[in-house]
């Protein structure tokens, strides 16, 4: 894969069976899709190779994963095997000297006066490497300055502690001066439950609210729900058992139906506008689609853009395929116009 006329190379760590794993992956998803193209043309209509072999890679790598004996032995596994792409040259990436952890993504072209919060997905129990790559789309589509915070992850810490981590980055945040009418709450996946549940909390407790809030391929429902967690299997990386395990980790007794922890239950109403982005071939998507259905009902300013026949977080593939820089510009434009 080029970008840019530079080629995407990767990176190995970590234990050196963990990266023979990997890379016996990445050669079975080339292989596989290779054949499978071969006899029956590509799994959805305008997948091209390099999309679908990277989603073929993301499963094998995903199951791999979650299947290893403990938590924090998948997430060394993930991180075995990291995709360095031409993009992550053209930002700055600093550790965050504050009371809560992350990383501070400053583009090296001009910047707008806009601030984003950036919550992470990886289903509450992961925070790979490669997420790197998607922030760094999301700061250069913002053409802002990004902080991705670096919240606690299940199982070893259950909600609300995600939560608690999350209100305290936006506090700090606006404790540096940043005027939340100039700053955007965004997350992909868990990431994009935990924005809904920290604009909710926010307004609950009469504390300044941000000037939008973005969710790409939003978990909205702890719960489970929606046909699609079975039907779009064939078509994502990611499987309905991971959510479940990840649901049990995150609630340890509180009740999924809570508002705070499945927003799709929730009253919206007094929110900023919300902007959210999916794919009709993911798992999540039937939650996503009712929880926007909703949420409009109620009167709430949430915006849903659906993209055919694509899959979990696939505004992550960059200049792979067209849907993904489409989408990404379309999050840009959106901050804009809502923040001019």
């Amino acid at each position: 894969m080029t970008e840019k006329n530079k080629t995407t190379t990767f990176k190995l760590s970590g234990r050196r069976s963990y990266q023979i794993r990997s890379l016996m992956n990445l050669f079975r998803a080339s292989l596989h899709v290779s054949l499978r193209r071969l006899f029956h043309g590509p799994r959805l209509p305008g997948w091209n190779w390099n999309f679908e072999s990277a989603t073929e890679f993301l499963r094998l790598q995903s199951v791999t994963s979650f299947n290893l004996p403990t938590p924090a032995d998948g997430r060394e596994y993930e991180d075995s095997l990291v995709f360095q792409f031409p993009v992550l040259e053209q930002v700055n990436i600093e550790p965050a000297s504050a009371p809560v952890k992350g990383h501070w993504f400053q583009p090296k072209t001009e910047i707008r006066d806009v601030t984003v919060l950036y919550l992470h997905g990886g289903g509450y129990a992961y925070y790979s490497k490669a997420h790197a790559h998607l922030i760094t789309l999301v700061a250069l589509a913002a053409e802002a300055k990004t902080f991705a915070l670096d919240y606690r992850l299940i199982p070893e810490h259950s909600f609300p502690a995600q939560l608690e981590d999350a209100l305290a980055a936006y506090r700090w945040l606006l404790e540096q001066g940043i005027d939340p009418q100039r700053l955007v709450v965004m997350g992909d996946s868990a990431g994009g439950n935990l924005t809904l549940a920290l604009l909710l909390t926010l307004r609950d407790s009469n504390a300044p609210l941000p000037a939008l809030g973005v969710c790409i391929a939003p978990w909205t429902d702890i719960g489970n729900s929606g046909s699609g967690l079975k039907d779009n299997e064939p078509y994502d990386w990611l499987e309905k058992r991971m959510t479940t395990q990840w649901a049990e980790w995150l609630c340890k007794g509180n009740d999924p139906r809570n508002p705070i922890i499945s927003p799709i239950h929730a009253d919206l109403r007094g929110l900023p506008p919300i902007y959210i982005q999916a794919g009709d071939a993911e798992i999540l998507y039937d939650m996503i689609r009712d929880f926007a259905d909703k949420a409009q009902a109620q009167g709430a300013n949430v915006k849903l853009d659906v993209w055919k026949n694509m899959n979990h977080d696939f505004q992550a593939f960059g200049n792979i395929i067209p849907e993904s820089r489409e989408a990404l510009i379309r999050i840009g434009q959106v901050i804009r116009d809502t923040l001019s």
